[in-house]
């Protein structure tokens, strides 16, 4: 079975999406990414897969639920941190950011399907900007993401190049929208207004299509 690797940096004010302030202030933001983390780990948590990995900056709080088990991250660029992680499992693995509050477990149903290996070699998600939030390796190799430029609005495009260059058979999921700046926080909560990540914005006063 797969080992689902979720990384993410601890909800503290001023180190965590620093691009929603403002409007947000440093608390708000950082209230912001406790609820999007909650609702990411809570469906984890739900899902069949052999293991559970929290890749963390940081230290975990009252937002971590049971069945997870905490790695700190790898220091160095984000490239370097998103290859650490696939140094971490044995066997298959599927990373998921927690900028997603909205995935679901039919997102991610593709990469963890019995059969999920047999078809393909990799499993990409791209992100709506242009990056990606889910990245599935069948044999993990760490060098498939060093080097990749992230943060930009070509990352994604750059990072599926390295996976077909590398021979790898890519099965798609869904494009999903990061919540990264002001802009996507009301839109991302639209998506799943039952959430703790949508009671959240509406507290702070997003309005809701």
């Amino acid at each position: 079975m797969t080992t689902l690797i979720v990384i993410a940096k601890a909800p503290v004010p001023g180190r965590v999406k620093t691009r929603l302030t403002p409007p947000y202030t440093p608390t708000e933001a950082a209230s912001l990414a406790e609820a999007a983390l909650a609702d990411t780990l809570t469906t984890v948590a739900a899902l069949p897969v052999a293991r559970r990995i929290l890749y963390l900056d940081g230290a975990p709080g009252t937002w971590l639920p049971s069945g997870f088990d905490v790695v700190p991250q790898c220091g160095g660029g984000l490239d370097e941190r998103l290859a650490g992680a696939f140094r971490l499992p044995g066997g298959p693995a599927l990373l998921i950011g927690m900028d997603t509050p909205q995935v679901t477990a039919a997102d991610l149903a593709p990469a963890l399907a019995d059969d999920a290996w047999e078809r393909h070699d990799a499993y990409f998600g791209p992100a709506a900007d242009g990056g990606f939030w889910a990245l599935g390796l069948a044999r993990p190799e760490p060098s498939l993401l060093l080097g990749v430029p992230m943060s930009t609005g070509t990352t994604g495009r750059e990072q599926r190049a390295r996976l077909t260059g590398a021979g790898l058979s890519i099965g798609d999921l869904g494009t999903l929208r990061d919540v990264d700046t002001a802009a996507d926080v009301a839109a991302v909560a639209a998506l799943a207004p039952s959430g703790r990540f949508a009671s959240r914005a509406i507290d702070l006063g997003a309005v809701i299509a």
